[in-house]
């Protein structure tokens, strides 16, 4: 026997968990709720959102793009929309790509009700 080193003594075998595996899924299934509630509905929400608009543009509406161009729809399609930008100004846009409907009067400089 050594003064400054204890004896090593063997130990028994570790325990085996008690049950199945089930316990070992659940905070993965917890962690799937969250990022369901948190992450993945939002998103469906707001693609949604983005095809009702899609759906619902017609002549005369005031968008804006996601490349940030601002314009009046003066002609569309089933995939495209010509925006007018300036005055005798036309650029063709996939239909897809209108981010948002702005306030009528937005491009005029003064927003109507």
């Amino acid at each position: 026997m050594n003064l400054f080193i204890a004896n090593a003594w063997a130990e028994g075998a570790a325990a085996q968990p008690q049950g199945g595996g089930w316990e070992g899924l659940i905070p993965l299934l917890i962690l799937f709720v969250i990022f369901y509630f948190l992450l993945i509905r939002p998103q469906q929400k707001k693609v949604k959102e983005h095809k009702q608009l899609v759906e619902s543009l017609k002549k005369g509406d005031e968008v804006s793009t996601y490349g940030g161009i601002v314009g009046k729809i003066r002609d569309l399609d089933e995939n495209f929309v010509d925006l007018e930008v300036a005055d005798g100004v036309v650029v063709k846009v996939e239909r897809q790509n209108v981010a948002r409907l702005l306030p009528k009067g937005t491009l005029s400089g003064r927003a109507t009700e």
